[in-house]
């Protein structure tokens, strides 16, 4: 081979390597920040002066929600065992006969001033929204428009009723909470708002408006409550949030609002339709009545969250400081180098 092709060659890997530039070799200018012990000692001290008034605000608006929590689901159904096993069967028997009075009352006194808007909640325990098969078993393609009602494969078993497909199918849906909650203060009735308790997305993107209910809890396979079918799915609030699937086993979701104050001492009476299975689980159901404030419902654990940080923050700070001042090690002394300090014998 001649040295003219050898050296066309070598001209032909080197043209394969990127040009020089300060961007391929890093040489661009960039921010490289010493950590002297004053920048780390003040950088805490910051992070605790600015959590710990967060910490103290947010504890503070927690504290001022006014929340009521009843659970219902045990003294909504007769038993007279007291075998668990018998009980719980009888449970069962109960709430799934169709000739049972399911209506029970509960009552309770308001012990402090709740203002509008009152937020009404369920919250169902032990019940696993975030089971990979529960999540699964919903299509929505079939829910945001009509022509994708066929779409019911990722349904099952919840699918189709005999060769009709079901609008909307799936285990979410077919597994829609039930119970209903009538209110009255002082022997009035109260009037409960039920409407925009959905997210907007939801209503405006995932749930179709032309999108109707079809052959939904029909046949022997029955699961929980019914949905109008003149009525389009992103109307129906109830399913819509409902669907919005939990990530823990313990949840509440969004039932209404009463937009009325509710005054010391006020008898509040709450007629409870119990018609939802949470018996069959082992789940527990309650009824929840809570105001909100600027960082939400009743909530400690963010307040404590900032104060443990921040707090720890400034203990760290102090400890640095005070071995500082007691011991200071000169900014980049090279003695302090390991391998100065124990250098090889060899």
């Amino acid at each position: 081979m001649s040295s003219v092709e050898g050296n066309s060659q070598v001209v032909n890997r080197k043209s394969k390597q990127p040009k020089y530039s300060k961007f391929t070799q890093q040489e661009l200018p960039a921010c490289k920040p010493i950590l002297t012990p004053g920048l780390v000692v003040t950088a805490f001290i910051l992070i605790g002066v600015i959590f710990i008034p967060i910490g103290v605000a947010s504890l503070r608006a927690s504290d001022s929600v006014v929340e009521i929590v009843e659970r219902y689901d045990e003294d909504c159904i007769p038993t007279n065992n007291k075998d668990e096993d018998a009980a719980h069967n009888e449970r069962v028997a109960f709430i799934q006969s169709t000739k049972t009075d399911k209506t029970c009352l509960k009552s309770f006194i308001v012990h402090k001033k709740i203002k509008n808007p009152i937020f009404i909640y369920y919250q169902l325990d032990n019940f696993y929204q975030n089971h990979r098969r529960y999540v699964k078993s919903r299509s929505d393609k079939q829910l945001r428009s009509p022509k994708n009602e066929d779409v019911t494969k990722p349904c099952e078993p919840e699918a189709r009723n005999g060769n009709k497909p079901i609008v909307p199918c799936g285990l979410v849906a077919w597994s829609l909470f039930n119970d209903t909650y009538w209110f009255s203060l002082n022997n009035k009735a109260v009037t409960v708002n039920k409407k925009d308790i959905a997210w907007d997305s939801d209503k405006e993107y995932k749930f179709g408006s032309t999108v109707y209910p079809k052959n939904f809890q029909n046949g022997s396979f029955i699961g929980g409550g019914h949905l109008d079918p003149a009525v389009p799915l992103s109307e129906q609030e109830d399913l819509l949030v409902w669907m919005r699937t939990a990530a823990l086993p313990t949840f509440r979701k969004l039932y209404g609002r009463i937009e009325m104050d509710l005054e010391e001492n006020d008898n509040l009476t709450v007629a409870i339709h119990n018609n939802y299975n949470s018996y069959a689980y082992g789940g527990k159901k309650k009824l929840a009545l809570s105001t909100t404030t600027w960082i939400g419902g009743k909530n400690r654990f963010l307040g404590l969250a900032y104060l443990t940080v921040g707090t720890l923050c400034l203990f760290i700070a102090t400890v640095f400081l005070v071995m500082y001042l007691i011991k200071p090690r000169p900014f980049a002394d090279p003695s302090y180098l390991s391998w100065n300090r124990n250098p090889n014998p060899f």
